[in-house]
């Protein structure tokens, strides 16, 4: 089995004008939702082998609730500040354990989300879309073709390189889940 969840960064504060895109903190909100969030990710029973986050302050700082709760180290990518889709999948694809959670942000996340599961469109601040593949969903199933073309670096949006090794997370990518579950915090 295969899980993969994705959460987008908490709300981040625009108090400060002149700080850089990516040394913006997270607002009251935020501070509020990543706990709340992390905790009802937990309730659920997933708890990830790895947790990978943008290096944004903000992302950093949601990732690292979601560590404490879930009791799990974060490692930092710069990667994943901005990243696309394919850089997304292809950083999960790079990983050798059976369950990861990725902060990082739009339109990356909600991109990815809506290519795996067509029913979520976006992903709202400290939102988290759960992903599960049993391993028949995708041995068996042989793909669906949900790639999106190659990225820069001639990696599809599944993870693959031209030679389509990868180990499974790739052919993961290339089906449809096996279930999948999204939460966002209320908007208050």
């Amino acid at each position: 089995m295969k899980t993969l969840v994705l959460v987008r960064h908490a709300k981040s504060s625009w108090d400060d004008p002149g700080l850089d895109d990516h040394d913006r903190p997270l607002n009251q909100r935020g501070e509020r939702d990543a706990p709340r969030m992390a905790r009802r990710l937990a309730g659920t029973g997933v708890r990830p082998d790895a947790i990978l986050s943008s290096t944004a302050v903000r992302a950093l700082t949601t990732a690292e609730v979601f560590g404490a709760v879930l009791g799990v180290q974060v490692e930092r990518l710069e990667r994943l500040y901005g990243a696309s889709p394919a850089t997304i999948a292809r950083v999960v694809a790079a990983r050798d354990v059976d369950s990861v959670l990725v902060v990082a942000h739009d339109p990356g996340l909600s991109i990815l989300a809506a290519r795996l599961a067509p029913g979520i469109v976006h992903m709202p601040t400290c939102a988290v879309a759960t992903f599960t593949w049993w391993d028949e969903a995708w041995h068996e199933g042989g793909g669906t073709g949900r790639g999106g073309g190659r990225d820069e670096s001639g990696h599809d949006e599944s993870g693959h390189d031209e030679s389509g090794h990868d180990g499974t997370w790739g052919a993961a990518f290339e089906s449809m889940p096996s279930t999948w579950r999204f939460d966002a915090p209320r908007m208050s």
